[in-house]
């Protein structure tokens, strides 16, 4: 299978294990990547909030690019999944007249969780799983962009998505349930208010803590940047000691599949992963 890829900009700077991850992974399904020559940032988080026609602009000139191609649209990122699908719609709806961009609506846009967790995809990951994560307890945290507003992203189980659930049960690791996988961490607010992204973030960790699990799988490098980097300030803010290792779902997909790179992959993380991994015999 060759989907065009858009990493977006966090995939090539803060979030380069994710892209590094994914990559691995495709290859091991022979899913060829083919990145999009020339794609541009999708203006999230700020365009939205500053300019209506760069908001649309932005995104549009990459799916302009993509749609020259025939291949569907991985985009691993949910925010740029997000203003991707949103462009989209307005483009496709006759809202953005005054838009420079010619665009007909011709790309399937797609995150990767819905492109790796097609069956003929999972079925390989299971005959490749020789490094099975038995024993480790994991909740899937998708975040505010993976499923809504339902109008712009397709998803129907928006309350209670499951689809990163099913890809870490292909893993052996067991998948707890918990009310908390599509509340806001605070997103882009880390910047701005900081103080909300403490309070959000650190009530999701609080909730982690007390559904019993020993880490947390995301698919958004905001949502890992909030979690993962914050865990020191949001400790000593809350008087909370919280140390919880915060994963892309393509590092354990790659781990569980022995990828010889997996434990650079991990290196990367402000909460270090490999204490909780070398005790379960995964590393």
């Amino acid at each position: 299978m060759r989907v065009s890829y858009y990493p977006g900009c966090s995939l090539k700077s803060t979030a380069r294990e994710y892209d590094e991850s994914l990559s691995a992974v495709c290859g091991e399904l022979d899913i060829e990547l083919r990145e999009l020559e020339d794609w541009n940032c999708c203006g999230a988080s700020s365009a939205h909030c500053t300019n209506e026609r760069l908001s649309v602009e932005l995104p549009a000139r990459t799916l302009a690019i993509a749609e020259k191609h025939p291949e569907d649209l991985l985009v691993p990122c949910v925010a740029c999944f997000s203003r991707l699908r949103w462009a989209d719609k307005q483009m496709r709806e006759g809202k953005a007249a005054d838009t420079d961009v010619s665009y007909s609506g011709g790309t399937a846009i797609r995150h990767a969780v819905d492109v790796l967790g097609q069956r003929e995809f999972t079925e390989i990951m299971e005959k490749k799983l020789s490094n099975p994560l038995k024993g480790l307890r994991l909740v899937s945290y998708y975040g505010c962009l993976t499923v809504r507003p339902p109008e712009v992203t397709g998803y129907s189980d928006y309350e209670n998505p499951t689809d990163m659930d099913r890809l870490m049960e292909v893993t052996g690791a067991e998948v707890l349930d918990w009310p908390y996988k599509t509340e806001c961490c605070g997103g882009s607010l880390a910047i701005s208010r900081p103080d909300l992204v403490v309070q959000l973030s650190g009530k999701l960790l609080s909730m982690v803590r007390e559904a019993g699990a020993d880490a947390v799988v995301v698919g958004c490098p905001m949502c890992h940047a909030n979690l993962d980097t914050r865990q020191e300030e949001i400790s000593r803010q809350l008087k909370e000691e919280f140390s919880i290792p915060i994963f892309y779902f393509t590092e354990l997909l790659g781990l569980a599949m022995s990828h010889p790179q997996a434990g650079r992959w991990i290196k990367k993380h402000l909460v270090d992963p490999s204490r909780l991994l070398s005790e379960k015999n995964f590393l």
